[in-house]
């Protein structure tokens, strides 16, 4: 994996989503790094890892950070989120909070969860990505922007950075649809034993804007804050909202991290 560390202060680990790469938290991580020393990874198939074989394993990646980095509050975007918690759940000593930001328990309906997308939808991509592969990478960004109240600008932004580290390995593409469309780390929650803030965007198309106060309420010591114009990436097309629940949550005593 790659890892680019800038700024001063607590450690903050952030985790980005499927097909993308730890640059694009730019917005984020500007806003921050003046407070926090702001770690940003590219997962393995991905950005500046795209020839790493490693597979999308979030124990082992978890494992393999908590020895790389030192102690941090660790924020996960989307399907980084499950490494993020994976973390905080398995080595929580090493966790000082958790901030899961558009990323769910689970992110297919069903099984008493409405808080998801279709249960077919992982699956049609990968069957997409086979046939035309930009395209369908083209089609999960605009997914990502839709409902943004600034998606033309969010879309151009996501067009502009998503692949300048080039293109991420269609391998860790497939092996992420898989854990997007099984995991359900639900169970789990009660067993989180470090702070965590669940951010979502009210007008999300991919993780509804529901999921992040249902999976506060089965943690503890949990809450949740929905930012009412983002969509996917509202690191994005809220930066300051963003920025400012994140460090109004690191900040407080509980949370491990001073400003």
């Amino acid at each position: 994996m790659h890892i680019h560390t800038t700024g001063q202060g607590p450690g903050l680990i952030l985790i980005h989503g499927w097909a993308m790469h730890g640059g694009l938290f730019e917005p984020l991580a500007i806003r921050l790094r003046d407070r926090y020393t702001v770690h940003a990874v590219d997962l393995p198939g991905h950005g500046h890892a795209s020839r790493d074989p490693a597979p999308l394993d979030p124990v082992r990646l978890a494992a393999e950070l908590v020895e790389r980095l030192p102690d941090a509050a660790w924020l996960g975007w989307s399907l980084g989120g499950q490494v993020a918690l994976r973390a905080a759940l398995d080595h929580p000593s090493r966790v000082r909070a958790l901030v899961m930001l558009a990323s769910s328990p689970r992110f297919v309906r069903g099984d008493g969860w409405p808080h998801g997308v279709s249960p077919t939808l992982f699956r049609d991509f990968g069957q997409a990505l086979e046939r035309d592969f930009r395209g369908t990478l083209d089609g999960f960004l605009a997914l990502e922007a839709l409902g943004s109240a600034s998606a033309q600008v969010e879309l151009r932004d996501l067009r502009a950075h998503a692949f300048e580290r080039g293109e991420p390995a269609p391998r860790a593409l497939q092996e992420g649809l898989a854990l997007l469309d099984s995991l359900d780390t639900r169970g789990d929650l009660g067993g989180l034993r470090v702070p965590s803030l669940w951010v979502s965007g009210r007008r999300d198309r991919l993780v509804p804007a529901g999921a992040m106060p249902a999976a506060a309420a089965l943690a503890t010591d949990a809450r949740s804050v929905v930012i009412d114009d983002a969509g996917h990436a509202p690191f994005l097309g809220a930066p300051d909202a963003v920025a400012e629940a994140v460090h109004g949550f690191l900040s407080q005593p509980t949370a491990g991290a001073t400003a």
